[in-house]
């Protein structure tokens, strides 16, 4: 308490008792006067109290110890290089050691696909991904200096170069669990292959390989397919050539899943032949869809589109004049560009021959032509121009879109009218300088069999620059074209179940299924409830999942599932409306493919963070040099805690209980 609040208290007091004094002895008399002042005395010090709120400061020490990391890998790959029991005991070690316990809060923590406090070790981990704990060791020990004990084989299956994940002020000291003798081991370590392919057509497979020993070594590499083996090499290594890539053209001979088998054998023994072999699948489709952009004039949108189509290479495109389409019944797709009047006879044959259309308008478009050969929309334009920007509709349902960033892409170019959309569903709304408009600028139609699509703006190839400007890659915007060519290019009556699942998944890999629901107008329903079940073909167990919505979809993830084939049922549980598939999950455990630990990289990271690499072994020297090193001594710190005299409330029930008593008194002997 300060000098300044005790002179207020001390002259609170004589105020108190100035007025007291004041209103019961002046010029008063009898005994009463004595109890009453004490009353009103009360009163007044006590408001005076709530005023000047007098604190008591109370500064009690305790010391801070530095932050001692633990980290343990628990993933599966320390149990196959035979490690786990070294990994426990040395964990032990560190965690009963009384001098590190004295000196640092010692908090363990597992990491594997994910990072979990404690150190009860299961060693199931399906992934390694050590960039994580970096990422995670940062957002909870910020700018503090502190150690990390990096206990791990050092192999990471997912993450980014783990090295630099952690901060400069985390000095990390990794221990590397398992024998790191170099052994010989050939090893498959990557393959490049597409999900699909197409029939009668040769697809590309990229194989990657590894050697680890001391001579030169010759392997053998064989791709099969069941009993028939599809290509056969001869691989040479040597000690300064340890890897080698191959190139290899198979062939797609059959409609379906295909699976593959890629198998490295050496001359020598090995103690790891499991990453000598790499299974793979390739779904074949017997699926080309030929697209025509159809034009009579040059514009920069011819180009943009049929760039964006040709990224699919199930997609052939050609850009032709009215007058150069012989036949409709060629294509699957046509896309009308700024059609005008040569374009009637070309309309009218593709509407006998059920083709279906995309038409894009712009400044040269003939809109009296278009309200004549279509009913879809209606057109009463003006020869103004005006530019239209999207604005992206999520209830969308017609097929499954993302929202590419619409709202920072350039405006389309149209003449000024009003248009009227009499049978479809809108992807994208026009707005006119951020004031939406009432009318669409992307919209689709379906009537039976026959589908539609209408884009109102031109200069489409703006829209592609910007997203790569945003995205560093075309890749969004060409995903999004192809939907729409995908959505023309079928002609299936609409279904209000849709499903889309791979066809087959890896194992340890994230595995989602996504579905949608549409009522009988073919709006996204986003109260259905849908379910899945999903049955082992070969041993018939059944799993089933309550698929939870998110976004315009549902979705159910069945993470965990072991290698085979299943069957799957989607179902909306108040409609009985279902949909079947099948997939396959391909066995391959990522954490089985090492023979050795990552020497190399713990020491990158120790070297980065100024730690040193350590053996279990010497796990006393790593502690004498924690113990030595004078930055994590332990910090005493004040705390100063400053404390009401006495609490507010106290002196309100005070100061009530003195005004009623001396009402009360004065009352009973009339004073007032």
């Amino acid at each position: 308490m300060t000098s300044g609040t005790i002179l207020l208290l001390i002259l609170s007091l004589a105020v108190a008792a100035g007025l007291s004094y004041f209103q019961y002895f002046h010029k008063s008399t009898g005994k009463i006067r004595i109890w009453l002042s004490l009353l009103r005395f009360t009163t007044i010090f006590g408001l005076l109290l709530l005023l000047i709120n007098p604190v008591i400061s109370n500064t009690s020490y305790e010391t801070e110890k530095s932050p001692l990391v633990l980290a343990i890998d628990d993933s599966r790959s320390v149990r196959e290089l035979k490690a786990a029991e070294l990994a426990r005991a040395t964990a032990d070690k560190i965690l009963s050691d009384r001098r590190l316990r004295d000196k640092f809060s010692v908090q363990p923590i597992l990491f594997s696909e994910d990072v979990v406090p404690g150190d009860t070790l299961s060693f199931e981990g399906s992934q390694t991904n050590i960039d994580k704990l970096g990422s995670y060791i940062r957002s909870v020990h910020k700018n503090k200096i502190h150690p990390v004990i990096l206990l791990s084989d050092g192999n990471q299956t997912r993450g980014a170069d783990y090295p630099y994940s952690f901060q400069s002020s985390s000095q990390v000291f990794p221990i590397v669990l398992g024998d790191t003798t170099e052994f010989f081991d050939l090893k498959v370590s990557r393959l490049n292959v597409n999900k699909y392919a197409f029939l009668k057509n040769r697809f590309p497979v990229e194989i990657f390989m590894q050697f680890s020993g001391k001579q030169a070594a010759r392997g053998a590499l064989t791709i099969t397919s069941g009993n028939q083996t599809l290509h056969r090499e001869t691989i040479t290594f040597s000690a300064t050539d340890r890897t080698q890539t191959v190139n290899v053209l198979l062939p797609a001979s059959k409609v379906g899943i295909q699976n593959f088998k890629v198998a490295l054998s050496g001359t020598q023994p090995e103690r790891n032949l499991i990453n000598n072999v790499r299974n793979f699948a390739v779904e074949v489709i017997d699926q080309k869809t030929e697209v025509a952009i159809v034009s009579e004039i040059n514009h920069p949108d011819l180009a943009a589109i049929k760039r964006a189509i040709s990224g699919n290479a199930q997609r052939q495109v050609k850009i032709l004049k009215p007058g150069a389409v012989t036949d409709v019944n060629l294509f699957n797709v046509l896309i009308f560009y700024q059609p005008d009047g040569s374009f009637r006879k070309l309309w009218e044959s593709a509407n006998q021959a059920g083709v279906n259309i995309w038409t894009i308008t712009g400044l040269h478009t003939d809109f009296d032509l278009l309200n004549a050969v279509q009913a879809d929309v209606a057109f009463r334009m003006s020869g103004q121009q005006e530019n239209y920007l999207p604005v992206f509709s999520e209830s969308f349902g017609f097929f499954a879109v993302d929202d590419i960033g619409f709202a920072s892409l350039p405006p389309l170019e149209n003449p000024y009218g009003v248009i009227t959309v009499r049978n479809g569903a809108t992807l994208l709304d026009a707005s006119i300088r951020n004031i939406k408009a009432s009318q669409p600028l992307l919209t689709f139609s379906e009537q039976g069999s026959k589908r539609s699509a209408y884009l109102f703006g031109e200069h489409l190839w703006k829209w592609r620059m910007q997203s790569h400007v945003d995205h560093k890659s075309f890749e969004k915007f060409d995903v999004f074209i192809d939907k729409i060519i995908q959505f023309l290019a079928t002609n299936n009556s609409r279904k209000s179940l849709i499903v889309e699942a791979s066809s087959f998944y890896n194992s340890g890999e994230e595995i989602e299924i996504t579905a949608q629901y549409f009522n009988k107008n073919f709006e996204l329903d986003e109260n259905a409830r849908l379910s899945l079940s999903v049955t082992n073909l070969s041993s018939r167990s059944v799993k089933n999942y309550d698929m939870l919505r998110g976004g315009n979809n549902y979705k159910a993830n069945l993470d965990g599932l072991p290698s085979g084939r299943y069957k799957y049922t989607v179902k909306e549980t108040r409609s009985g409306t279902t949909q079947n598939g099948t997939f396959e999950i391909i066995d391959y455990d990522i954490e089985k493919q090492f023979v050795n630990p990552d020497l190399a990289k713990l020491r990158q990271t120790a070297s980065i963070t100024a730690g040193t690499v350590y053996m279990p072994d010497k796990v006393e020297s790593l502690i004498q040099q924690l113990m030595a090193d004078d930055r994590y001594k332990p910090v005493e710190k004040s705390i100063v805690r400053r404390i009401p005299l006495i609490e507010w409330w106290w002196l309100l029930l005070i100061i009530a209980a003195s005004l009623a008593t001396e009402w009360l008194i004065r009352k009973y002997h009339g004073m007032l």
